[in-house]
């Protein structure tokens, strides 16, 4: 059977990233968290003091310290995933956190972080088994996608989530700090002129405010079996 390229876009806290990893360990298929390839490059400005929290971002600052950006991920057997990392160190907890999470909306819109990232993106997905969930992969990073699915929620199902997530790490957080986080984000990526969250006109779309972690990956596997029959 034919290998398939699926693109999965949406909201913060829908569940795109769990969704988009399970589903692509049950078809064999290599995963791309582009998220977190932006929360990287932010981590390393905040860390560098290139950034600053409540600080409007200096996209001049940001720019010139591309050069010194290297992302990798890395499958860990022993947890069946691969995680992220900045320069050589896993980063994947720290690009996690609040103020990360404050300021890769405006990260993300520089044109030049954009420019790089959709490159490294489109390059790791040469082959087109591949799962990859951002929010401009359907429209702009993978256009020609064989599946393109576009995930929301209730914001109040979101926020819990996300703080679920937070206090797992030992992260104190309150639900009205949650809540403002991820309206202003996503406002943020809806509003800017560099490939906006949106839609996709041939995507499909996953509510999961009432679904279950099982009943996502059942639908979406379904979907991307059906997309891999048809293209035989």
């Amino acid at each position: 059977m034919r290998d398939i390229a699926i693109a999965i876009d949406g909201y913060s806290s829908c569940g795109k990233s769990t969704v988009s990893r399970d589903l692509a360990n049950a078809l064999g298929y290599a995963y791309i968290d582009t998220g977190a390839m932006y929360r990287a490059v932010t981590l390393y400005c905040l860390e560098k003091g290139i950034i600053q929290e409540g600080r409007a971002v200096d996209a001049g600052k940001v720019i010139r310290e591309l050069l010194n950006i290297k992302i990798e991920f890395k499958y860990k057997t022993e947890l069946g995933k691969s995680e992220t990392f900045l320069n050589g160190k896993n980063v994947e907890e720290d690009i996690r956190s609040m103020p990360v999470s404050e300021l890769v909306s405006p990260v993300s819109a520089i044109h030049e972080v954009r420019k790089v990232m959709v490159y490294l993106q489109r390059k790791m997905a040469d082959h087109t088994a591949i799962v990859m969930d951002g929010r401009d992969i359907g429209t702009t990073v993978l256009p020609n996608a064989d599946l393109k699915i576009f995930m929301t929620a209730d914001i109040k199902v979101r926020t819990q989530r996300r703080m679920d997530e937070l206090r797992e790490r030992g992260i104190k957080v309150t639900e009205q700090e949650v809540q403002r986080n991820l309206l202003k984000r996503d406002k943020e990526d809806m509003m800017r002129e560099e490939s906006p969250l949106k839609q996709a006109a041939d995507a499909v779309v996953l509510d999961t405010t009432n679904l279950t972690r099982e009943e996502q990956l059942a639908k979406v596997e379904r979907w991307a079996k059906e997309k891999i029959i048809a293209s035989n």
